[in-house]
Formats: structure tokens, sequence, C-alpha cells
């Protein structure tokens, strides 16, 4: 490969750290310094203390070049997870790439609540729109005894999934479906705990997003039409009233313009709702019982 264009002009490190900064800080600020860690432990094996420690080290042409093409990633708004492959998640390394969402912290932290302040025991609980199977595999390792499904209409992110729980030793049951369809299979079964980060981005909103997020992400985990936002949530709310056991709970990402309408729609299928804000004080998720 010709590597007459790269813009490294050492090998060192202390010198790729500081063209990274020169190139990015504009971009990205203070999470340059977040990135370098990310691609030196994915590229060279690295942790904290030996890139603290090994400033002064050279390392060769092959790592230099994915160093250079990472930092033209980024150029381009590439998400970093993309980049390395993967992504943390309670606990869990998540592969990632264009077939799933990347995880949020804020699904991340609805999830932590949802274990946290349903100490119950869960026997059967069931995510939908799993996407990289994320919140599936939290649930399964916080709750080892439960049987954990998961759905999702793409064929693409639920080998994404399945690949997250083999790597993380969760047996999740993955199941290729529509929620939105009337005889969503799923139904079928009680669940004491349901989940869902399903798509919820109004189109209007697309120009409001940035472009990492919109030209990287799957549109079909993202977005909804304007003229009917709340098609997942009616889908989820029928599901939950059908499946959802006497004690059950069901925990839902969702749009914070549209809470109060999201509630309810979860209120019309006997549903009773309670909104949660975040840590940047956002509407972020609802949780349910039946009533």
């Amino acid at each position: 490969m010709n590597t007459d264009n790269i813009r490294f002009r050492s090998n060192r490190m202390r010198d790729i750290i500081s063209l990274y900064h020169t190139e990015l800080d504009a971009i990205y600020g203070a999470e340059v310094s977040v990135f370098v860690e990310m691609l030196c432990e994915a590229f060279l094996g690295w942790d904290r203390v030996r890139l603290l420690t090994g400033k002064e080290q050279t390392i060769d042409q092959s790592d230099l070049l994915r160093f250079h093409w990472a930092l033209e990633d980024l150029k381009r708004h590439r998400p970093i997870q993309h980049i390395v492959g993967h992504t943390d998640f309670c606990g869990c390394r998540i592969e990632v790439n264009g077939n799933v969402l990347i995880p949020r912290p804020e699904t991340e932290e609805m999830v932590n609540w949802t274990v946290e302040s349903g100490g119950r025991k869960v026997e059967r609980a069931l995510d939908l729109c799993t996407g990289s199977g994320c919140i599936a595999i939290a649930l399964k390792r916080a709750y080892p005894q439960a049987v954990v499904t998961a759905a999702d209409i793409s064929p693409e992110a639920l080998a994404v999934a399945r690949r997250n729980a083999e790597a993380n030793g969760a047996e999740v049951c993955f199941v290729e479906a529509d929620v939105l369809s009337d005889d969503f299979i799923c139904q079928s079964s009680t669940f004491n705990l349901i989940t869902a980060n399903p798509p919820y981005v109004c189109e209007s909103e697309r120009k409001q997003m940035a472009p990492n997020v919109l030209e990287y992400d799957p549109a079909m985990a993202l977005f909804v039409p304007d003229d009917d936002p709340l098609r997942f949530y009616r889908a989820i709310a029928r599901v939950a009233a059908r499946s959802l056991a006497d004690d059950g709970l069901l925990v839902a990402e969702i749009n914070e313009a549209l809470a109060d309408e999201t509630c309810e729609v979860l209120k019309q299928c006997g549903l009773h709702p309670e909104v949660h804000t975040d840590f940047r004080g956002k509407a972020r998720w609802v949780a349910a019982r039946l009533e």
C-alpha cells in the first residue's frame, strides 16, 4: 500500500497523540483523549497505564497505518465504536456496526434502573426491538435464572445480537419478528419484565441530529413518520396488555418531546405509566404496570 500521503511524520506515540489533538480537538474537544485510549487498546492492546508510560515508544508501520485511517474516519464523523468494532454496556462488550444502534449511556442508565428498582425475581423477560441485543444480554446477566427472549425485525441486527450473546456468555432466545404485526409471535407468552428501545425519532428531527448518528446508524432503528410517531408504543402497549404478568413491569425508552402522549397510549391499554428522567434531566424512559 502506498503510504506517501500519511499525515504522520513520526511513529512515536507522543507525536501521534499530538496530531490527533491538532486535527480533531475542534470537532470533538475532550473526547479526543478517550478516542486515543480506545484506539490504543484496539490496535496495540495497551491499557491506560501503558499509554501514559509509553508515549516515547514507537509503533510499526502497519499500526501507524491503522491510526492514520482511524484519524481520517473520525474526521468524517465515523463513530469511534464502529472503528474499534465494539462498545461497553452494563459491563458487557457489545459488537456494533452499521446494522445496529450504538448503545447510549441513557439506555444503560435505564437498564440499571430497571435492575436496581425491580429487585423481584424475574423468571421470564422480553426485549423488543433488541438491535445489538445489549439490553437482553444485560438482563440475562442480571437475572441468570430467567428465560430471556429478544425480538427484532432485522435479520442483520439479530446476527450481531447472537454474536454478542455468545461472546458474553448469555443464553438469549432471539426471534425475528415484527412487533407492529397483529400476530406478533412473542405475545403468546407471559413475562415478568418487558423492555423496549424502539424507533422514536420523528423524521422532522433529522436536521437536529449529529452526523455520526445520522450517517452511520440504521435509519429503520431510529425514525418514525411525523404523522404516526407513536406507532411502536401502541404495539408495545398491546403486547404488554396481553403478555405482562400481573406483577410485571414494562420499561421503554421514549422520545422526551412525546412523553405525555406516550403515557396516554399506555393508559389506553390498561397500563399505569410513570416517566423517569436520565442523568441529563430529560424524560428518557417510561415504566408501567397493569392497573
